[in-house]
């Protein structure tokens, strides 16, 4: 199997979509003898498997396959860091900070999302082949969680040379 050209728009129309049912919280997460957990979407010829530790910290990572052949990786680490919060209410806020993800850049949040006293920011440089991030969600204007990221295209000589 030959894949020597990723389709970028492609690529980030999935990521869109294979984000959605987190975001949402609709999707099945199988819990893993390691103890960590899985959540896995596909569509036609791509695949997305998202494997992380939850807790407190937290971290994981997310593959996207194109015909079975990874191609793109995303690493995350973060937390809670007011002990004073409730990790589920603030994740529950994350979440919905995650359903208004540009289709751009559709990596994590938008740049920027408040609701009530508590706001979602996000920043972001790069494209969906090397990108690297930090979002953070503040209170009142004290920080209360924050978390990096970081990916892009993974495999391609590889591909190149098959």
């Amino acid at each position: 199997m030959k894949n020597t050209h990723i389709n970028l728009t492609a690529l980030r129309q999935f990521l869109y979509r294979a984000n959605m049912p987190h975001a949402t919280g609709t999707a099945n997460t199988r819990k893993e003898d390691d103890g960590s957990r899985t959540i896995t979407y596909a569509e036609g010829d791509w695949a997305m498997h998202d494997n992380f530790f939850g807790g407190e910290p937290y971290g994981g990572r997310m593959v996207i396959f194109y015909k079975d052949a990874p191609v793109w990786i995303t690493v995350y680490y973060g937390q809670v860091t007011a002990a004073e919060f409730n990790p589920d209410t603030v994740y529950g806020f994350l979440r919905e900070a995650l359903q208004h993800a540009p289709k751009d850049k559709p990596y994590r949040g938008p740049a920027s999302y408040k609701k009530g006293s508590l706001e979602y920011r996000n920043k972001v440089a790069g494209d969906v082949d090397s990108y690297a991030g930090k979002e953070v969600i503040l209170q009142n204007g004290h920080q209360i969680y924050w978390a990096t990221y970081t990916g892009g295209l993974v495999d391609q000589r590889a591909q190149e040379s098959m």
